[in-house]
């Protein structure tokens, strides 16, 4: 089937987790292997992936081989495979607003430090230099403009789009067309986690309605100490990730309730790890009152790789086929905030329809 040429915007923790889990995965050939939804995805395995170009703006990691710009501060997801040297150095990306000034404050090891002594490169250049199939854009929470100075530089480079983070870009009517027009297909918005908050908040709402249980108010709370909890305590970044998260969950329910959801502190110790607690208040038969409480502690950004590597998969066989614009059926099950949403369970059959050729998109 071919490689599959992957580049990358944002060297962070969810970078790490993928890299390093597709060595991770390498020569397995089994029918069923832990941690992942398709050992094989389409005649693409996880060893198909390949990283041919990567940008950052942190010093600690421009200019650096990518096998150790994914271990550079201040990432902190742990080596779990040994890598080889991939031939790939991290170029620097444009800033804009991809880095948030609370960021700069932090002690060294923490936020992030910003290489001011060297220009951006040409995005579209390098993309077209090293020959990539598309771009995984994992910019910070936030980062309105640099999330789509990338996007306009696969337009430009003819390269695919994946959007990773909560900017609405490949479910935005306006970009899908560009998409649609470049000849270039695209699948986003927001990646939602192998099993998360948003998953796990989903599913539950969903079975209380078709069980005919009235959901009265609901909220979604999650701590972490990764540096995506950090940047995300300046509550101006967080306008489209609520908006993502939230609508995520409330499509499920077919009428409004009170409802909070999204990211609600930084606790440093936590490290990559994400706790999330999910509070919904219903009535059930007789309307009678049903309280649930659940409490979740995954890991947070190898959570979000696993789904990457489907998202991946789904994008090289759309290139193979030709298709363009958004990816409707792997937006819809990898992603929070796609072109459209659908109950999980129905997206993950469109996603096996998509597969065989009997979905187009």
């Amino acid at each position: 089937m071919g490689k599959i040429r992957v580049a990358i915007a944002g060297v962070g923790n969810v970078a790490s987790s993928l890299i390093q889990g597709v060595y991770y995965y390498k020569g397995k050939d089994e029918e069923f292997i832990p941690g992942l939804m398709h050992v094989n995805f389409g005649g693409y395995k996880i060893e198909d992936i390949e990283f041919v170009a990567a940008f950052d703006v942190d010093e600690r990691k421009i200019g650096k081989d990518l096998s150790e710009a994914i271990l550079a501060k201040p990432n902190m997801i742990p080596k779990f495979v040994d890598l080889p040297k991939l031939g790939v150095t991290v170029e620097k990306g444009p800033v804009l607003d991809g880095v948030a000034p609370h960021m700069k404050d932090f002690r060294y090891g923490e936020g992030f430090k910003v290489d001011d002594g060297r220009p951006p490169v040409d995005v579209a250049e390098k993309l077209r230099e090293a020959g990539a199939d598309m771009l995984i854009n994992l910019v910070p929470v936030g980062s309105a403009k640099a999330a789509r100075a990338y996007a306009q530089a696969c337009l430009d480079a003819g390269v695919a789009f994946i959007n990773g983070m909560p900017e609405f870009i490949v479910s935005d009517p306006e970009w899908a067309a560009k998409f649609e027009k470049a000849g270039i297909p695209a699948a986003g918005d927001d990646v939602k986690s192998q099993l998360g908050a948003t998953i796990l908040h989903r599913a539950i709402v969903k079975l209380m309605v078709e069980r005919g249980v009235v959901i009265d108010e609901t909220y979604q709370l999650n701590i972490g100490g990764n540096m995506d909890f950090l940047n995300m305590i300046e509550e101006e970044r967080l306008k489209t990730k609520r908006i993502s998260k939230t609508t995520a969950v409330t499509s499920m329910i077919p009428y409004e309730i009170p409802t909070r959801v999204g990211p609600s502190d930084y606790v440093p110790f936590l490290g990559d790890r994400k706790i999330c607690y999910i509070w919904v208040k219903a009535r059930n038969f007789g309307d009678f009152p049903i309280y649930l409480d659940v409490k979740l502690n995954v890991p947070d950004s190898p959570n979000a790789a696993g789904v990457l590597v489907d998202a991946i998969r789904a994008v090289k066989i759309a290139l193979d086929r030709k298709i363009a614009g958004p990816l409707i059926s792997i937006s819809a099950y990898c992603f929070k905030h796609p072109p459209k949403q659908y109950p999980d369970y129905v997206a993950r059959q469109m996603v096996e329809e998509f597969i065989k050729g009997e979905r187009e998109r």
